[in-house]
């Protein structure tokens, strides 16, 4: 897939800034309900039973739009900046891989070579994820963190993206809109490392002998995606419930320092509070997003290269 000479490395690199963005896209409209979910059940526990229970009354309270798909302009910018930056490095830091263990192309990589790329990448993209994340995360919990101090009569006041980014550039400056980067980063790196060394394996497991992995067929590249999504979240969600309530709760403490009270205060299960919504969620995201991205970016490369 990937051609000699800059020009063509230019063209690589912006074919798969694009596919990442058309399937960060594809993503955010099949998970963002069990997303805002996932964040409620995160960061107050105590107000919800289970994700049915979440799901309901967020729905009965707030509607499909203002309640479940919360959040969703957040989002898109979030996973749009997050998958094209993520898929970008990652082919950079496949080549990268290569160079280093001495191999002569990209699809001579094992999974754990991939697995390191993807590990790699997301240092880049933690960057662009933190900020957008932050207002995604404080959006979709804004009704609980606003009910805490509200009077019995009054009404949940609705934001903007727009708005809540002005209101934390102005109370903190720039670092406000990187609170819990410690924690993207913690959650990111090894998170994409178990994403992409699951799905590579995955797609290496599903092919024919003799059959390139990229050629498995769109049902196996999803099933592929999904196991790469669940490998993801099963690894790394103790990080991301901590990374949440620094967000929503605008927590200066340290990350450990915030897991280790939920860990005292709630027990360990508290650490995996917002699973189920993410495995429900993550299966068909995941899928979807692979799929958009591997066959756009095939689609582009036969066009453009």
């Amino acid at each position: 897939m990937h051609g000699k000479g800059e020009g063509s490395g230019f063209k690589t690199g912006v074919i798969d800034l694009v596919a990442g963005s058309l399937g960060g896209i594809a993503l955010v409209y099949v998970s963002q309900p069990m997303d805002t979910v996932k964040v409620k059940m995160q960061t107050f526990p105590h107000l919800y039973q289970n994700m049915i229970d979440c799901t309901t009354s967020t729905f009965k309270r707030d509607g499909f739009i203002r309640g479940l798909y919360a959040g969703t302009v957040p989002a898109l910018i979030a996973n749009v900046a997050e998958n094209s930056v993520v898929f970008a490095a990652y082919g950079a830091c496949q080549n990268l891989v290569a160079t280093v263990s001495r191999k002569p192309s990209v699809s001579e990589l094992t999974a754990l070579d991939n697995a390191t790329a993807g590990f790699l990448a997301a240092f880049f993209s933690s960057f662009t994820l933190c900020p957008t994340e932050l207002i995604k995360c404080k959006l979709q919990a804004l009704r609980e963190v606003q009910q805490t101090n509200l009077a019995a009569n009054e009404k949940v006041r609705h934001i903007s993206p727009y708005q809540l980014t002005k209101q934390i550039l102005r109370a903190e400056g720039i670092p406000g809109m990187f609170r819990g980067l410690t924690s993207t980063f913690a959650r990111e790196m090894p998170g994409y490392f178990f994403f992409f060394g699951g799905y590579e394996a995955t797609r290496e497991l599903l092919a024919k002998p003799g059959q390139p992995k990229d050629e498995i067929g769109p049902l196996n590249t999803m099933v592929a995606g999904a196991v790469g999504g669940v490998a993801l979240w099963t690894a790394i969600f103790p990080a991301d419930v901590i990374k949440s309530r620094i967000q929503v709760q605008s927590l200066t403490h340290s990350m450990t320092r915030v897991g280790m009270d939920i860990f005292r205060k709630e027990g360990f299960l508290a650490l995996y509070n917002g699973l189920q919504p993410t495995i429900v969620r993550t299966i068909p995201a995941t899928a979807v997003l692979f799929v958009v991205y591997e066959y756009s970016k095939k689609l582009m490369t036969e066009l453009f290269m």
